[in-house]
């Protein structure tokens, strides 16, 4: 089942539901594939990379969103952001915490043999695509940086 046929499934139970705030952000997932696919220019859907950067893209924007709102003091605003951002990462393969990815980075560190922070494009480039979906770039990035300093 693909991406799309998971949120259009969702969106019916939330519809019955009249959960409106899982509702939304089911809708924003939508809309982003029907765009993503236009701008594909008449390719067949998306593959499941592509899926995986669009859910991330979603979550990020929200959370980013929450912060704003918070750092305003409109905590009314920033709770339904979360909400959205929490439905959203259900499509999302689980997260990796900070001890898993620093233990694939020592590995891609010991296979690339890198030595220093010259060597840390090499790393993510390797670490981003085998952590794709699980991990966030910044933390990889912020994990790298700590390995190779």
């Amino acid at each position: 089942m693909s991406l799309q046929d998971k949120v259009m499934t969702e969106i019916k139970a939330a519809m019955r539901a009249k959960d409106s705030n899982k509702l939304e952000a089911l809708r924003a997932v939508k809309s982003a594939i029907l765009l993503a696919q236009t701008d594909a220019s008449g390719k067949d859907g998306l593959n499941e990379e592509e899926e995986l950067k669009l859910l991330q893209r979603l979550v990020k924007q929200r959370k980013e969103s929450a912060a704003i709102y918070k750092e305003q003091g409109r905590e009314d605003l920033a709770q339904p952001e979360l909400d959205q951002a929490a439905v959203i990462e259900g499509f999302l393969p689980e997260q990796m915490n900070e001890q898993e990815i620093e233990a694939e980075v020592d590995k891609i560190i010991a296979q690339i043999g890198a030595s220093g922070m010259q060597d840390m494009g090499k790393v993510m480039g390797v670490a981003s695509k085998e952590l794709a979906g699980r991990a966030d770039g910044k933390t990889i990035s912020m994990v790298v940086k700590r390995k190779l300093a």
